[in-house]
């Protein structure tokens, strides 16, 4: 009877402390959501700062402009690359992907375990976490695994309680390239909001024609589009109560869609829009009060910490990014690098850093010329009027420059007097101290920053992705054993500059003996541009084309092509072009595309890869092709 009378007893206990578990909870989640700011992301596509906000005249964005009186505007905020995915690796990583091995445009990698999707650390930290809905990150693996939705259907409406806090992505997609050379008539503007193409005014390095101009107003046609859409999502976080609550941070993924700003690292490329609007009760004493304007220097890489600085959360160690916002702000950048690899199906490799006035990049590649042939590219009506121009020589000077052969190795730009970097200072710096100062010290902080963030881009992708499946990630090549690493990146540097400026065989034929293929492949490429086709030049390639790495042999075989031996060429290129490997494949298809003259050596093997093969290097194989009809 005893038992049976305190049964009820128990159970009146246990209901009281769950009822007290329940109120706890629920204060919890409450304080949880008082506590946290909600996020929101309108982020669009393809667009410099050309908003009226940013002082533009031919630009009409008032929704935006509205949200940088209400918070802060960036006037130097820059992404990492110059084209999507590979700047999206670097947001959702935190990370240079030239350290992570997924610099090349759709060049998929493995994370090593350290690197985490940042919107994670956002998910433990109990938000409920939307991208609608482009990921593009580079990465292998599911590109959703950071989020609790991510489709074109995910919204932060659908967490299941209005009291948890959010991070929402929107990508607004109208501005991508793509509407420029396909452009429809945005069909949200009414018939006066349309630009006048006849009114455009065009950067320097573009033809001034009807074409040029109707592109550029289309550009524009475009970001108008893209801003009422902008304000209709602002809208909706209005009329849901949640403006009060929400950070909101508005930003563009790399430059103008078009030639010589889109997949560059030049300004016109890199430099991009960033607003951020905080509520009053979330922002950090005298951060981002409105109507305020800020000449920091930030990275888009810096999103990711800022947005945990900013929702209270512990930055993780081992990032590149930094947090420009936040009770725990890191200290401001003084440096943006930007870096330029393989896009789409041409290689090429580039590195900048600037500071607030000077510009200097290093051209890895100065033998290729700046304009390759790449298929997106020359779909845009801009680019074939360059193409078309330059053709007849009657290109302005500034436009004319980027069209020829090859690069300087290094550049300089003094971006206050000339902000679309046409005139190049590398000489004038010999003659002038300030310049000569800054010159230097932005060539030191250049080579820093290759040490410090273990830039793997000197070598070959094909290599870079043999070595990166034998250890696990690419990330682990240089960052493994750091002083073989560091000592790997010294003689990848210098065997480098040696094959863009080759001066005699010796040191090439040398460098050529290392025991690792990065370098060897560097050193053979060398003595291929040196064209000195003596017997030491001669027996390193032959040697070149029995080496064990594939990478290697195709570098030998475009050496033997340039020392005038093209013969002994063939059947590497053609084993190499026939790879099952895509980018071992692709470097092929780019020598035999250099091999103009022995394009009737190839013929078979071009239309094996453009039946058989798969990726990149089939469109290579289309064009020789196009090429080749009469």
């Amino acid at each position: 009877m005893t038992a049976l009378r305190e049964k009820p007893k128990a159970i009146s206990i246990l209901m009281f402390v769950a009822w007290v578990s329940f109120f706890i909870l629920a204060f919890h989640s409450h304080a949880f959501a008082a506590d946290r700011p909600n996020i929101l992301w309108i982020s669009c596509e393809d667009i410099s700062p050309h908003l009226g906000c940013y002082g533009h005249p031919q630009a009409t964005t008032p929704n935006l402009d509205t949200l940088a009186t209400q918070g802060l505007r960036y006037e130097n905020a820059f992404t990492v690359t110059g084209v999507c995915a590979t700047c999206r690796a670097s947001i959702i990583t935190s990370m240079f992907p030239s350290s992570l091995g997924n610099q090349f445009m759709r060049g998929s990698v493995d994370l090593p375990d350290h690197v985490r999707l940042f919107p994670s650390y956002l998910r433990e930290a109990g938000y409920y976490c939307t991208n609608n809905s482009k990921t593009d990150y580079n990465i292998t693996g599911n590109h959703s695994r950071c989020w609790d939705e991510s489709s074109n259907k995910a919204h932060y409406r659908n967490r299941k309680s209005d009291d948890q806090p959010f991070f929402a992505v929107f990508n607004i997609k109208n501005t991508h390239e793509s509407r420029i050379f396909n452009y429809r008539r945005p069909e949200n503007l009414k018939n006066d909001e349309f630009h006048d193409p006849a009114l455009m005014e065009l950067p320097p390095y573009y033809p001034d024609t009807d074409i040029t101009r109707r592109d550029w107003a289309h550009y524009f046609d475009n970001i108008t589009s893209m801003d009422k859409i902008a304000g209709d999502i602002l809208q909706e976080l209005e009329e849901a109560g949640l403006a009060d609550d929400t950070i909101v941070v508005f930003w563009s993924d790399h430059g103008v869609g078009l030639p010589r700003a889109k997949r560059w690292i030049y300004e016109s490329g890199t430099h991009v829009p960033l607003i951020v609007r905080i509520p009053q009760k979330f922002q950090p004493p005298g951060q981002a009060e409105p109507g305020t304007i800020s000449d920091e220097l930030v990275s888009l890489m810096d999103l990711g910490p800022t947005m945990l600085n900013l929702a209270g959360i512990e930055l993780p160690d081992a990032i590149h990014g930094r947090a420009f916002l936040g009770n725990s702000r890191s200290e401001p950048r003084q440096l943006i690098y930007t870096i330029r690899d393989r896009m789409d199906e041409r290689y090429d490799m580039m590195r900048a850093v600037r500071n607030h006035r000077y510009k200097y990049i290093r051209n890895y590649q100065p033998f290729k010329p700046y304009f390759q042939i790449t298929n997106t590219m020359e779909r845009e009506h801009t680019m074939k009027e360059l193409r078309r121009l330059h053709a007849l020589n009657m290109l302005q000077p500034a436009a004319a420059q980027f069209m020829v052969d090859s690069k300087p190795l290094e550049e300089f730009y003094d971006l206050k007097n000339d902000p679309h970097e046409i005139n190049n200072l590398i000489d004038q710096a010999n003659q002038d101290d300030e310049l000569r100062q800054n010159l230097d010290s932005l060539r030191r902080a250049h080579i820093d920053w290759v040490f410090e963030t273990r830039d793997t881009g000197l070598i070959p992708e094909a290599e870079l992705a043999r070595r990166g499946k034998l250890l696990g990630t690419r990330f682990a090549i240089l960052n493994d054993d750091p002083d073989h690493g560091r000592e790997l990146l010294e003689r990848l540097l210098a065997t480098n500059r040696m094959a863009c400026s080759p001066k005699t065989v010796t040191p090439l034929v040398e460098a050529y003996q290392d025991p690792d293929p990065a370098v060897r492949f560097w050193a053979i490429t060398g003595l291929g541009n040196l064209r000195t086709p003596s017997p030491e030049a001669l027996a390193a390639v032959r040697q070149g084309l029995a080496d064990p790495v594939a990478t290697v042999r195709v570098a030998a075989a475009r050496a033997a092509w340039q020392l005038g031996k093209p013969q002994l060429s063939l059947e590497a290129l053609r084993l190499a072009a026939r790879s099952d490997e895509e980018f071992l494949s692709l470097s092929a298809m780019h020598v035999i595309d250099e091999m103009k003259d022995q394009r009737d050596d190839f013929m078979e093997v071009i239309r094996w890869v453009d039946q058989n093969g798969k990726g990149y290097p089939v469109r290579i194989a289309k064009y020789l092709l196009s090429q080749n009809t009469p």
